[in-house]
Parts: C-alpha cells; structure tokens; sequence
C-alpha cells in the first residue's frame, strides 16, 4: 500500500532519500553541482512530504515560503526502483494540496535542463516556464516554472 506522510526536513526517511537525490544531481550537474547543492539545504525546509510503500519510504518533496503568496517546491525525489508508477506525480500534488490548505496560491520551482523527466512531470502537472527567478536568472542550464494552486 503506498501511503504519504506530512513531515519536516527532520524525517530520517526524507533525509535517506535527499542522500540518494543528491548522488544523483551530483552526476547530471557535473561542474554545476557545488553552484546548486548550496540552493538546496535542508534549512528553512519545514514543509515535507514523504511517500512509503509497506513502510519503506520511496519518495520526497518539499517546500519553503517563496514569497507570502507563493512556495518553491524543492528536493522531489523517486528512488528509481519506484519510477514509473506515479510517486512523484502522488507526492508533488500531497505539496501542492498542503500549500493551498495554508493559504498560498502558487508554486514555483527550478529544474536542471538536463533532467527531462523531471520537465515532463512538471508540464504534465500544470506547470508552465517563467523567466528564471533570484539566484537562477543569469543560468542557462535551469529552468524556473510556475503554477497557480487556487
């Protein structure tokens, strides 16, 4: 049975599960990576969503305060023997669901060019490319993307 769990960046299991994402980051952003990895620290993270199937946790998503309207969507992660099955589509809208139940009214997030699954989910989701915001602005490997909750 899959379930999902409204936690905080202090979840052992969401923690496991950001090891293994950012192994994975490490190889696609090659040279990119230390630029990255500093954006996305646990800290400030208390808004989390992890996804089990038969007590064996398998998926993550969070989120943080964007600005008082919007949340950035961070740390999605499917461990890949789950992919394929619609956990990351589960997870992605149980953090959609909780920043609409506090009263946010959209999500942004950033994604590396070179993560097309990751795209496809996005768009399939409802997300649209916005011109890439703070830290991202001046990166042509990312892309920003927005989507109205309400």
């Amino acid at each position: 049975m899959t379930t999902t769990i409204r936690t905080t960046s202090e979840n052992i299991d969401f923690q496991n599960l950001v090891v293994l994402l950012d192994e994975v980051l490490r190889m696609k952003d090659g040279e990119d990576h230390d630029f990255y990895a500093q954006h996305n620290t646990l800290d400030k993270i208390n808004h989390v969503i992890v996804c089990y199937q038969d007590d064996v946790a398998i998926g993550c998503g969070a989120f943080k305060e964007f600005d008082s309207d919007t949340v950035e969507i961070k740390r999605m992660f499917v461990h890949p023997d789950f992919r394929g099955k619609g956990i990351a589509s589960l997870v992605l809208t149980a953090l959609e669901v909780w920043a609409c139940e506090l009263h946010y009214s959209s999500c942004v997030l950033e994604t590396g060019k070179n993560n097309p699954e990751a795209i496809s989910l996005y768009h399939k989701s409802g997300y649209e490319i916005i011109p890439n915001y703070d830290q991202y602005k001046n990166v042509k490997t990312s892309i920003c993307l927005k989507k109205s909750i309400q």
